[in-house]
């Protein structure tokens, strides 16, 4: 068996460096492309925006305040970005990782102290899933904290996963056909959330991540936990992902063409007033609004 001389081995190697940078830069591409069309598609973000990205520890977060740096740099508007983590005291949490990040990167950043663990950890009986009242109790602090400083936007790094889970979490276990929107407004009124990575798959994500080498921040509250129902929800997925290729991609689509004359509830569509003879058929068109003129298309944001 020959054995690969140093020039040779050199050779191999600067191939493998090569194959992994032009990879790194489709993935990137890629994922600039789904979050500047998310952007566009749902006007997330205008000129003059300060934008608070909610950043977590996880790879999620990490890639969204990347991707949108990122974007900044070229879009033809104006916005500001701030990046803010909430320290809910968690035993263990390594504190200096956030802020040695986002300092090097240079960037304004706040870290905002809050002994929520301790909260939820007293009120939430032992073995019962403390998700909901952590995300209750952060949502508050976050949306207070952008309130008092200014902030325009708030994002959040939930992706096409999460948003596909959250529909079948609603429909197997609270009889409600709802999903997770790319933008709302808050339920007192006084913040704008939105989520850049709605189109983006976690798979992209990950490996996106994992290219850039994130300090990633496990959570020791709720990720510990075992036979949570959103793992439960991810694991099916996931399985159809890897029998039925294309199958998350078309139930995706689906949430985007949503037909109310179709589905069974009144207060969505005027069945008691439909009548016999009428011109109009029973179908929802889809109503196209206007391309925003703010943020603008891909093709505006240099992709």
């Amino acid at each position: 068996m020959s054995v690969a001389s140093p020039v040779e081995k050199a050779a191999l190697s600067a191939e493998a460096e090569r194959k992994q940078t032009l990879e790194f830069n489709k993935l990137q591409k890629r994922l600039r492309r789904e979050i500047g069309q998310a952007i566009a598609d749902f006007n997330m973000i205008e000129a003059g925006d300060k934008v608070m990205c909610c950043l977590s520890g996880g790879k999620d977060s990490y890639a969204m305040l990347d991707i949108l740096l990122n974007l900044q740099r070229s879009a033809p508007v104006q916005f500001d970005i701030i990046a803010v983590n909430l320290d809910q005291k968690q035993p263990g949490f390594p504190e200096e990782v956030l802020p040695n990040y986002l300092a090097a990167l240079g960037i304004e950043y706040h870290i905002i102290e809050k002994d929520t663990y301790s909260i939820v950890k007293d009120k939430v009986p032992e073995g019962k899933t403390t998700c909901g009242l952590c995300s209750r109790l952060r949502r508050g602090i976050l949306y207070n904290f952008a309130d008092a400083h200014g902030v325009t936007k708030i994002a959040l790094g939930h992706h096409r996963d999460d948003i596909l889970e959250t529909l079948f979490l609603n429909m197997f276990y609270g009889g409600k056909l709802k999903a997770m929107p790319p933008k709302l407004k808050s339920d007192d009124g006084r913040n704008v959330v939105i989520r850049p990575m709605a189109y983006c798959r976690e798979k992209d994500i990950a490996r996106y991540a994992a290219f850039r080498g994130f300090p990633i921040i496990p959570c020791n509250l709720c990720g510990s936990q075992e036979n949570l129902q959103r793992q439960v929800i991810k694991e099916m997925l996931q399985s159809w992902d890897k029998q039925h290729p294309g199958r998350l991609e078309t139930m995706f689509r689906a949430l985007c063409n949503v037909e109310p004359s179709h589905l069974v509830d009144p207060r969505r569509y005027d069945f008691k007033s439909l009548q016999a003879g009428s011109a109009e058929a029973q179908t929802c068109e889809p109503t196209v609004a206007g391309e925003p003129e703010t943020f603008g298309r891909l093709d505006v944001l240099n992709l």
